[in-house]
């Protein structure tokens, strides 16, 4: 078993607070030092309570998602025998309302197109290498949300 720590830090600053209008923008603070600026959507709560340019929870999540697939995809690669060069996927989470009509992130598409040097994977081959993935992804198959899979595949 492994525990995995995060430190949020919110500080009012002054802020009249029962307002309603207080700033949402926050730190994750990890425990290799990285300082991430955090913040809710704007899609949620609009700017400027929100900070646009932090990241969101609701980005973390798909992008958690999308960094798991690729990490195990990266090891089954190298295990087979290719060479990945690059890898980029312009992952997609939909937030909408779910069976018990609550908001909730009950899609997240990852797209990822790879680029390998040497010998490339065949078709059947890469679609193998991203459903074990996919299969592989603790983060995946700790979530409700339907996670799906659709490499581009040139």
């Amino acid at each position: 078993m492994s525990e995995y720590r995060a430190t949020i830090d919110w500080q009012r600053q002054g802020q009249d607070f029962l307002d309603h209008r207080y700033s949402r923008g926050h730190e994750w603070i990890f425990d290799g030092g990285v300082v991430v600026p955090a913040s809710s959507s704007p899609h949620i709560v609009p700017v400027p309570m929100s900070v646009a340019a932090n990241v969101d929870p609701e980005e973390a999540f798909v992008a958690s998602l999308s960094s798991c697939h690729m990490l195990f995809f990266l090891d089954f690669a190298s295990r087979g025998g290719w060479v990945v060069e690059r890898y980029t996927d312009q992952v997609v989470g939909t937030l909408a309302k779910n069976a018990d009509g609550l908001l909730a992130i009950t899609e997240v598409v990852l797209r990822p197109a790879v680029i390998f040097s040497g010998s490339v994977p065949g078709t059947k081959q890469l679609v193998a290498l991203h459903h074990r993935s996919h299969e592989a992804c603790f983060i995946a198959r700790s979530v409700t949300a339907e996670v799906r899979c659709e490499p581009i595949i040139r």
